[in-house]
């Protein structure tokens, strides 16, 4: 499994990297069998979120630190540096860029794009 990271340099630049998450075989729900699962991590709030599809946005940092599920519809996400990636359903998407250049995102499907937020601050 990976997800899709976001993140500002130094610079004020966003640039994206993929990340492999790690699982590991535990007991997660005894008595039932043991699963492949990550660690857990601590989550302020989870929202949903519809964008129409058309929809386009101006270029902007992420308001804090989030991550985005996506469920239906598609995107692509361009970070300040041009490179994109194109978010479809099931992939998840790790924003980090609170400060710099941002990104900017539009919705590239004929449907609307739908997906839950998941925050950490």
């Amino acid at each position: 499994m990976k997800y899709y990271k976001l993140y500002t340099d130094a610079a004020g630049e966003s640039h994206w990297d993929d990340i492999e998450i790690k699982v590991e075989e535990r007991s997660f729900a005894p008595p039932a069998q043991a699963i492949e699962v990550s660690q857990p991590e601590p989550v302020k709030q989870t929202l949903f979120l519809r964008l129409r599809s058309g929809w386009n946005e101006p270029v902007h940092p992420t308001p804090v630190v989030q991550r985005l599920v996506c469920l239906a519809g598609a995107i692509r996400v361009t970070a300040s540096d041009g490179d994109f990636r194109d978010i479809g359903p099931g992939d998840v998407w790790d924003m980090q860029d609170k400060i710099g250049k941002g990104h900017h995102t539009r919705v590239t499907s004929d449907q609307d794009f739908e997906a839950v937020i998941i925050q950490f601050e």
